[in-house]
């Protein structure tokens, strides 16, 4: 009897999660703690990408607001609300995966180019090497040219008015000619 009358409020009061609703995907009873230490965890690593770096601009940006929210919010539903980003469950996913794309971004140090790199500049008017492909377009139809001619001339209505009346450049089924 004590406990109906006591326990049961004091468990309504207290927003327990009984399932994320996503196969393999269990609940985190202590997800905001957990959340406050990935967070905490990541900002310190992230310390090692170079700090003009894009890569490291944008996790320091989101996780210092996650981590605010975190510590700003006392249960589960209302970071998820305040965030927008899905279950604390999945936060925490993400933030671990974060963590260990961290740890790869150091190894790979993509921001950095090798001393010894050489880098071959073509100008415009430079023979383009036999070990370069070219990439060059196909022919634009006549249509195009006409339509830039008339946009560059000022008379771009007479240029639609004569290619309504003419017949299409290609007709359902039939192959360009080259």
């Amino acid at each position: 009897m004590f406990l109906r009358r006591v326990a049961r409020p004091l468990m309504m009061m207290a927003k327990v999660k009984e399932t994320t609703g996503i196969v393999g995907l269990d609940v985190v009873p202590n997800a905001r703690e957990v959340l406050i230490s990935l967070y905490s965890k990541t900002l310190e690593e992230i310390k090692a990408v170079p700090e003009d770096e894009g890569y490291r601009k944008a996790v320091e940006s989101f996780t210092r607001h996650r981590l605010k929210v975190c510590r700003e919010e006392e249960d589960w539903e209302s970071i998820e609300k305040r965030l927008g980003c899905g279950q604390v469950e999945e936060l925490i996913e993400e933030a671990k995966d974060e963590l260990k794309l961290i740890g790869h971004m150091i190894e790979w140090k993509p921001w950095g180019i090798p001393d010894d790199y050489e880098c071959e500049v073509i100008e415009n008017d430079a023979p383009v090497p036999k070990h370069i492909p070219l990439h060059r377009p196909g022919p634009l139809p006549e249509e195009f040219y006409r339509t830039l001619e008339a946009v560059s001339t000022n008379t771009l209505e007479d240029a639609v008015s004569r290619s309504e009346k003419d017949e299409p450049a290609i007709a359902s089924g039939e192959q360009q000619s080259k």
